[in-house]
């Protein structure tokens, strides 16, 4: 199944080219979105070589298919082969991928490890983002992990906070810049691309995963805040 774009494209025709305020909900400074539900390789197939800057991702880890209630459904949780990574290393300029250390990835100095806070012993108290920039590794701090989610009620049993999205961009992105993210998922990203004034492409496979994302960009992204 594939949707037509929906296309968020807000306050501006052309895209920022600095940028004085600290990301989400500080600023009026926005971003555009092109969202499509269908499969990332088709999307991918449409665009030249290098035409991103960056892609920022979240693939499936191939960890296990998880459960969500929200859907009574089973999340396919197949990691992607060999022909999607070379299509994401052929599309974009740099790249940001969750879950590096499950994939054959070039070796790189430069890693992200966000760190979830999470007391529960069987699931994992850190997540590693491989990046091909020659630049050292960080640690982000950002609690959130269960129902004690950083954005409160989630709708993708992988959900990221929009303020973990926020600080990769303000770090290793620039506003305007063309962004690709292949797996959508519940719209974190597209939210803090949005306020930070990147131009973001995205698409998400599942259409109740894509319809619930973005009814909630649309919902988080209606009004800019009055405070600067």
């Amino acid at each position: 199944m594939k949707h037509e774009p929906e296309n968020l494209t807000l306050a501006h025709d052309e895209p920022p080219t600095s940028r004085t305020d600290k990301g989400v909900g500080s600023g009026p400074l926005l971003g555009g979105l092109e969202a499509t539900c269908e499969d990332c390789m088709a999307l991918m197939a449409r665009y030249p070589d290098k035409h991103f800057d960056l892609a920022i991702v979240d693939p499936p880890y191939g960890a296990g298919d998880a459960f969500n209630f929200r859907y009574s459904k089973l999340y396919p949780n197949a990691a992607p082969g060999p022909e999607y990574f070379a299509e994401l290393f052929r599309v974009s300029k740099h790249q940001i991928i969750w879950g590096g250390n499950y994939f054959p990835l070039p070796c790189s100095r430069c890693w992200t490890i966000w760190e979830k806070g999470n007391p529960a012993p069987n699931f994992s108290d850190f997540e590693m983002a491989w990046m091909s920039f020659d630049k050292v590794s960080k640690m982000v701090k950002i609690p959130s992990w269960g129902a004690m989610h950083a954005d409160g009620k989630t709708i993708h049993p992988t959900q990221k906070p929009v303020a973990l999205y926020r600080e990769l961009l303000e770090t290793y992105a620039k506003p305007g810049q063309r962004i690709l993210d292949t797996h959508l998922g519940s719209g974190s990203h597209a939210i803090a691309a949005h306020y930070f004034g990147a131009h973001l492409t995205a698409c998400e496979i599942d259409p109740d995963y894509f319809a619930a994302a973005m009814a909630r960009i649309k919902r988080e992204t209606a009004q800019q805040t009055l405070f600067t």
